[in-house]
């Protein structure tokens, strides 16, 4: 309890820091005009300057934790070291441009519009359809549509600086939690590491980028709370490494000189074989043979993730239990009886719950519409399979610094499966994915896909985890096979630092084209930030003010039809159509709306317009945001066509003007949208 205590009054010291350091930092880059990112390397070269002050922070930690003086100095400096990272890294590139990663455009079109839905109102709100509960996990958007309706800002503006912040805050906790499973100092590295990797490969995706930067050491953790060796047994621990100096902080982690088990016992070894001395064994029950600690924090990293993302929380579900079976098969091998794999499924039960309990904050509403009432058949969110989806990911064969981290990666997994938990656990997470890819692949037979291709960042993450550990390994290992020449630390220090450095800075290149696409979308203010003329979003306020003007109803109680759903994603209007069905509620009913406003463009008159409206099995739409085409109003539609790749195509639909000539319907031209709102 008091070791659970001691990391949770951790935990929130760090994000505390990670906050200050994210907010200040990125407040200061908007007090300067710098030029576009794709347009000079002015920001590129600060961006640089700023990480290598952040690493030289990180490496003052690791030498004070070393040298076991000054810790509290080491703890602040890795907080800010980290947090700083992630702030310069992002912010810094996207200093000029009140946008995030790919802007306006893509996947973040959707994500700012539930963004702004949810800075709207924190009630759990479909982002397009009206009187809908969520489909896509609320948890990343409601927290931040409150740091948005706290500083006044809209959806769109305060997407940047939570996203960014948010990351800030996750690298530290990751540290934070990673110092309880391995020994410190290493814990500095993995999490510099890990951090940098998540940037450059998961950062575009920021909700999701929060798990994947904590997933490693929460399955470091689930195999500690699912893999108890028996006392008595355990032997001389496997994974403690070369002691850095005198026990610095209470409850080191392992290798320091306090107690090994970290956290319930994550470094013990496995199982013993069958037929070893039984003697020591506890009894079948005993309190220091279950670790309820490790089980309620793998509980609360599945329920983070059931609230943040459903793709990452059906791998990480699916990892943990490949490793309650591992776990289970190692106790009745090890114990000759059925009944040692009792207390693995009971723990497994009890993450189950945990998990279960905290996905039904953001679950539970959908659950209880889907379950009571008409459920469409337009769900397509797994309808999608690029290239990248129908091969194995293997990043180790890359050549590059990342292909070598990840080889070394592997090649430690490999070496050290037997001997080194924490070997056993990032092990175990490798295969889960490339099974789930496997099991994706499979699913394609029956005409939908498990989304393999997202996968990626997190085996990166594991890989680079593991990639860390193998170099820390085995550079002692070569150091004493050579009869520990003086030199060999600094050597290995000095490759460690520049290959640390040069994969950082090229972060931003790695990310040039999402943040370019940032530059070249115009904001919500009708800006670009590249100073280029803007596009047709610039009118989108001209919209609105009309919109507002002639219905006098608040946006949250208007339907808008609408090809530009990007207006849905700068004002909190709700929708009668979705961007495509891959995105849209499946109780919205996606394909039987389309259809329905393709009846509606083969209607004659405006009377029977009215009354297709008003007989609509859906709330009607309040107004119609179109364009002007030479046969009258287009909309451009979305239609599902997988397993073709591209997965979706975009077809016109024309509403003939003079459907809309009715003292019922006031029209608008503002720039090229025709504007229609029903006053009657």
């Amino acid at each position: 309890m008091r070791r659970a205590l001691g990391t949770a009054v951790d935990g929130v010291l760090a994000a505390l820091v990670a906050t200050l350091i994210a907010a200040v930092g990125l407040y200061a880059f908007s007090l300067v005009e710098w030029p576009a990112f794709n347009s000079s390397n002015v920001t590129r070269a600060v961006t640089t300057l700023g990480q290598v002050v952040c690493a030289a922070a990180l490496a003052a930690a690791i030498i004070l934790y070393r040298r076991s003086t000054l810790t509290w100095l080491a703890k602040v400096l890795t907080w800010v070291g980290l947090s700083g990272f992630v702030t310069v890294t992002l912010g810094m590139p996207l200093a000029a441009t009140k946008l995030y990663l790919f802007g306006i455009s893509v996947d973040q079109e959707f994500r700012t519009e539930y963004l702004t839905r949810l800075t709207d109102s924190a009630a759990l709100r479909d982002m397009t359809y009206a009187d809908m509960p969520p489909f896509y996990p609320a948890g990343w958007f409601w927290l931040g549509g409150r740091v948005g309706s706290v500083l006044g800002m809209d959806g769109w503006e305060v997407f940047k600086p939570f996203a960014i912040g948010l990351l800030a805050v996750t690298a530290v906790l990751a540290f934070t939690l990673w110092k309880e499973l391995v020994r410190i100092d290493w814990a500095v590295a993995v999490s510099a590491v890990t951090t940098a990797l998540v940037l450059a490969y998961a950062s575009p995706e920021a909700y999701s980028a929060v798990i994947a930067l904590l997933i490693a050491p929460a399955l470091l953790l689930a195999w500690g709370a699912l893999n108890r060796p028996v006392a008595g047994l355990a032997g001389p621990d496997p994974d403690r490494g070369p002691t850095p100096g005198p026990d610095p902080t209470p409850g080191p982690g392992p290798g320091m000189n306090g107690p090994s088990q970290r956290l319930d016992g994550i470094n013990e070894p496995l199982m013993p074989k069958r037929g070893a001395p039984k003697r020591g064994v506890p009894k079948r029950g005993a309190a220091n043979n279950w670790g309820w600690g490790a089980v309620v924090g793998t509980g609360l990293f599945l329920g983070l993730a059931a609230m943040f993302y459903t793709l990452y929380l059906g791998l990480a579900a699916f990892a943990v239990t490949l490793m309650a079976v591992v776990s289970a098969v190692l106790a009745v091998r090890a114990q000759g009886t059925w009944r040692a794999a009792v207390p693995i499924a009971l723990r497994l039960a009890a993450i189950a719950a945990i998990s279960g309990l905290i996905a039904l904050t953001v679950w539970l509403p959908y659950l209880i519409a889907a379950l009571t009432g008409t459920r469409a058949t337009s769900g397509t969110a797994l309808h999608y399979l690029p290239e990248s989806g129908a091969t194995l990911p293997m990043p180790m064969f890359e050549f590059s610094l990342l292909g070598a981290l990840c080889m070394i990666g592997m090649l430690w997994l490999a070496v050290r499966a037997a001997t080194s938990r924490r070997a056993q656990a990032l092990g175990i997470g490798v295969v889960a994915v490339y099974l789930w890819t496997l099991m994706s692949m499979a699913a394609t037979v029956a005409g939908t896909t498990l989304l393999s291709f997202r996968l990626e960042a997190v085996l990166i993450v594991l890989l680079g985890a593991a990639g860390v550990f193998g170099f820390l390994e085995g550079s002692k290992a070569i150091y004493q096979a050579i009869n520990e020449p003086p030199r060999f630390k600094i050597a290995a220090v000095v490759v460690a630092t520049v290959g640390a450095m040069a994969f950082a800075q090229n972060i931003p290149q790695v990310l040039q084209s999402e943040i370019t696409v940032a530059y070249t979308d115009t904001d919500g203010d009708g800006v670009r930030a590249d100073m280029r003329p803007p596009n047709a979003v610039s009118y989108y306020r001209d919209v609105d003010a009309a919109i507002g003007e002639q219905l006098g109803k608040p946006r949250d109680e208007t339907i808008v039809l609408t090809a530009d759903t990007t207006f849905l994603a700068y004002y909190p209007y709700f929708g009668f159509q979705g961007l495509t069905s891959h995105y849209a509620n499946p109780l919205a009913e996606f394909d039987q709306r389309a259809a329905a406003i393709e009846e509606w463009t083969q209607l004659e008159t405006p009377d029977e317009l009215i009354d297709a409206l008003d007989s609509s099995e859906w709330e009607a739409p309040d107004a119609f945001l179109f364009r002007r085409g030479a046969d009258g109003y287009t909309l451009r539609l979305a239609a599902d066509v997988y397993p073709n790749d591209p997965n979706v195509r975009r077809y016109t639909v024309t509403f003939d003007e003079s459907l809309f000539e009715d003292p019922r319907f006031e029209t608008t031209d503002i720039g090229p949208f025709a504007l229609i709102t029903r006053t009657s």
